[in-house]
């Protein structure tokens, strides 16, 4: 199973914290031992630690995109059983994938 960390600063610039990312992240190790990756921006930080087991290639955290100019960012500790059936289901609907790497 993975493991997330974070916290959340909207008043004050805490883009200068990893060392404390790093260092909760680290606590996560057992639940996450063959992956460790961060995102640090000026008022989020995001810590993520991965099990892979499906998806070795493409499942990196934390996974970042743009949509209308805006990026979004998540963590996400868990699996979607049938995303082929909700990917397949969504662009019937008109939506539209990419692998953002």
């Amino acid at each position: 199973m993975c493991g997330f960390v974070g916290f959340v600063n909207l008043k004050h610039n805490i883009s200068n914290k990893k060392d404390i990312l790093i260092d909760m992240t680290k606590t996560l190790s057992k639940r996450g031992p063959d992956e460790e990756n961060f995102y640090c921006s000026e008022h989020i930080n995001l810590g993520h630690r991965r099990l892979t087991i499906i998806d070795p290639e493409n499942g990196h955290q934390p996974m970042s995109a743009t949509h209308l100019n805006n990026t979004y960012t998540i963590v996400y500790n868990g699996q979607l059983y049938n995303a082929s059936e909700i990917r397949k289901e969504l662009i019937e609907c008109g939506y539209h994938f990419s692998r953002i790497l």
